[in-house]
């Protein structure tokens, strides 16, 4: 096969030795071209090309932000996705089967290329771009700002730079005083919220090791899942978190929304609030729309039989 092998060098997980290991490893079979990202939008400019020019896979080594510029740039063409843990949490990576590891995980993308696991699966999609794993509407989206003004420090301290800003979020940077969007699905009546999740995959995130299950039955082939928070206090987040670690989910309840397996809705508000997709921080705005695209993109599904 031809191969675009994309590298965040700036992420995470990715150095120059594990980069001369993954590319070593997969152009042991095939032809592979290495190109190395240097901003944003950079890698779906490459995966665009790389389509256009009728390469076989385009293969996303870095975080989940370059995963979900790489599959942006492909969606909608022959172009077949493939997935390298390179960030600090690898949420799609991991949610099908690769190890974190990027030398463990190059195996499994290699094995699947050489016997070509290659399938199609949806994205949704929010106001013309696509995303693999969800979007993250108001509180979510907050949390991710703050993160990202410590950029600096995101690869040194991970998952503690993140715990310890949505605490300063909740605390003084997000009013919990009234709903900052209102959430539309088909004729139903508009729920009001804080904190919305549009999910295409499950889980929403790890924290370590440990999954955050909201939707057991968001997964690449059905529509899309929708857990939408009407309340920010303590207890109901808290209570949330422990039941996403614990029970595999998180039940409907009066400040809990959920809706399954949803083709298309609208976020609205007068007032913007701010989104987030895939993990990276987009801005504010008034009104987000979304779809679910089925057979958006082809990935190389490594622990498929």
């Amino acid at each position: 096969m031809r191969v675009l092998l994309v590298v965040n060098s700036f992420a995470s997980s990715v150095t120059a030795r594990n980069t001369v290991v993954v590319h070593q490893h997969l152009a042991r079979h095939h032809t592979v071209q290495v190109v190395e990202t240097n901003r944003r939008g950079h890698a779906t400019r490459f995966a665009e090309d790389a389509a256009r020019r009728g390469l076989d896979c385009v293969v996303s080594f870095g975080g989940d932000g370059t995963l979900n510029e790489v599959a942006t740039g492909i969606a909608g063409s022959e172009t077949a996705l493939g997935v390298l843990p390179g960030g600090s949490t690898n949420v799609f990576a991991r949610t099908i089967g690769m190890s974190n590891d990027p030398a463990e995980a190059v195996k499994q993308l290699a094995l699947a290329l050489d016997t070509e696991r290659i399938a199609p699966i949806g994205l949704g999609k929010v106001n013309g771009r696509y995303f693999c794993f969800h979007t993250g509407v108001g509180y979510d989206a907050a949390v991710v700002r703050n993160v990202e003004r410590r950029a600096a420090l995101k690869r040194w301290l991970g998952h503690p730079l993140f715990v310890g800003a949505a605490l300063h979020t909740w605390a003084l940077g997000y009013s919990r005083k009234d709903p900052h969007f209102s959430v539309h699905i088909g004729e139903e009546q508009p729920v009001n919220g804080y904190f919305s999740i549009v999910m295409n995959t499950n889980p929403y995130t790890f924290l370590g090791k440990k999954p955050l299950n909201l939707s057991p039955h968001a997964n690449l082939d059905s529509g899309l899942s929708v857990v939408t928070f009407t309340s920010l206090s303590a207890l109901t987040l808290l209570g949330s978190l422990g039941k996403a670690i614990r029970s595999g989910g998180v039940p409907e309840s009066k400040h809990v929304k959920i809706r399954e397996d949803v083709q298309a809705m609208s976020v609205t508000n007068d007032r913007p609030f701010p989104f987030q997709l895939d993990g990276d921080y987009l801005g504010e705005t008034n009104e987000l729309r979304f779809t679910h695209e089925p057979h958006a993109v082809r990935l190389v599904q490594p622990l498929l039989s």
